[in-house]
C-alpha cells in the first residue's frame, strides 16, 4: 500500500483522528474529525491545536507534551472538550507518538465521542415514537373522519327546513366548525402520497422558508444566514422540505415572540449515523433561536402531537416536520437551555 492508499483508509474510519506535529500543529484530520469538530480541514490545518480543540483541564496539552518527550502512549477517559464548531462533547482520546528514525515527529490523537452510542439509542427512540404517533394518529383520524363527514352533512339537511333565521346561525356554526375539524383531520392525516423526489439545492428550500418567514416575522425578530455552499445537491422532495423547515422556524418564530434573532444554517456531516444506518454524508439544516428555551417539561415529547407549546397551531407543526422529514430517511433532533435552541435536520445525501 502506498501513502495514497493509507489515507484512504484513514478518510474511511469512524473515530476521529488527528495529526499533531511537535510544536502542537494540526497537520491532518480525517472526516470523523472535522464531524467532532464541526470545522472542515482546510480551515483546522496548520493551526494550534489549543486553538480548535481544547478542554477545561489543561491535561490533554500536557499529555501530548509528555508523549513528545517520553516517546510514550498515553490515554485519557472521559474528558470534555470544547470545539468552536460543536457543542461540548466528552470522548475518550489516545495519545500515540509517532517516532522517525532518529526523532519524535508529532503524535497521533485518536478521539472517540462517548455521546455517540447515545445519540444513536436516542435517534432510535425518536423514530420508534415517531412510527407510533403516526400509526395511532392516523388510525383516529380516519375514525374521526366518517362520523364528521355525516355531522356536517345532517346540518345542511336541517338549515335547509328552517325558516328561523336565528335558527340557521347555529348551524352555520355546527357547519363551520366541523370543517375546521375537517382541515385538522387532514393535517394529521398528511401525507397521504409518496415524496415526489427530485435533485435540488438544499439551499433552495433554505430560502425559500426564509423568503415566506420574512414576511411573516415581525419587525423585532432578525433572520440570520450561514450557509456552506460547498453542500453537494440532495435528491428530495423541494414541498414537503419546505413544509418540514418552514414549521420548524415558525416555531423559533413563536419561541422569539417580538423580538429576538433566528439563525439558518447549513453544514454537512460525514460518517453520520441515523438510527442503524451509517451514511457517507448528510446534509444539516439548523434552525437556531434565542428565545426563553423548550421547557424541562416538554423536552421528551415535544414532537408528539398536539402538544401544547411544541409550535404553532393545534401542536402539530414539529410532529407534522418529524414526519416529512422520515419520509427521507432523515430526522430531527433538538437541543434547548435558555436563550438558545437549535433543532438540526439532517438529510441522507450518500451512503
Amino acid at each position: 500500500m502506498d501513502k495514497h492508499d493509507y489515507a484512504f483508509v484513514l478518510d474511511n474510519l469512524t473515530t476521529a483522528i488527528l495529526l499533531v506535529d511537535e510544536n502542537l500543529t494540526l497537520q491532518y484530520i480525517n472526516p470523523a474529525a472535522e464531524m467532532l469538530l464541526g470545522l472542515s480541514a482546510q480551515r483546522t490545518q496548520g493551526k494550534p491545536l489549543t486553538s480548535i480543540f481544547t478542554c477545561p483541564t489543561e491535561d490533554l496539552p500536557v499529555r501530548i507534551t509528555q508523549a513528545l518527550q517520553t516517546c510514550q502512549p498515553y490515554a485519557e477517559r472521559e474528558i470534555e472538550v470544547h470545539t468552536p464548531g460543536k457543542v461540548n462533547v466528552t470522548v475518550n482520546c489516545t495519545i500515540t507518538p509517532l517516532v522517525g528514525p532518529d526523532q519524535v515527529r508529532g503524535v497521533i490523537l485518536e478521539v472517540v465521542e462517548l455521546n455517540r452510542r447515545l445519540r444513536i439509542t436516542r435517534e432510535e427512540q425518536i423514530l420508534n415514537q415517531n412510527l407510533i404517533s403516526r400509526m395511532l394518529i392516523r388510525g383516529l383520524a380516519h375514525e374521526i373522519k366518517n362520523p364528521l363527514g355525516g355531522l356536517r352533512g345532517a346540518a345542511q339537511l336541517l338549515e335547509r327546513e328552517l325558516d328561523d333565521k336565528n335558527l340557521k346561525e347555529f348551524t352555520d356554526i355546527i357547519i363551520g366548525e366541523a370543517d375546521r375539524l375537517q382541515k385538522l383531520v387532514d393535517r394529521l392525516l398528511v401525507p397521504n402520497t409518496h415524496p415526489q423526489k427530485r435533485t435540488l439545492d438544499i439551499h433552495e428550500v433554505i430560502e425559500r422558508v426564509r423568503q415566506l418567514v420574512t414576511a411573516e416575522a415581525p419587525r423585532g425578530v432578525l433572520i440570520e444566514r450561514d450557509y456552506d455552499p460547498s453542500i453537494p445537491k440532495v435528491h428530495a422532495d423541494r414541498n414537503l422540505l419546505i413544509q418540514a423547515v418552514l414549521n420548524i422556524v415558525r416555531n423559533a418564530m413563536h419561541a422569539v415572540g417580538e423580538s429576538g434573532t433566528i439563525t439558518l444554517r447549513s453544514r454537512i456531516e460525514r460518517q453520520f449515523s441515523i438510527g442503524q444506518i451509517r451514511y457517507r454524508l448528510v446534509a444539516r439544516i439548523d434552525v437556531m433561536d434565542n428565545g426563553p428555551g423548550v421547557p424541562e417539561n416538554l423536552k421528551g415529547k415535544l414532537f408528539y402531537p398536539m402538544i401544547a407549546g411544541s409550535g404553532n397551531g393545534a401542536g402539530l407543526g414539529l410532529s407534522i416536520a418529524q414526519t416529512l422529514v422520515s419520509l427521507h430517511n432523515g430526522l430531527i433532533e433538538f437541543t434547548s437551555c435558555p436563550g438558545h435552541t437549535e433543532f438540526n435536520v439532517y438529510i441522507p445525501i450518500s451512503r
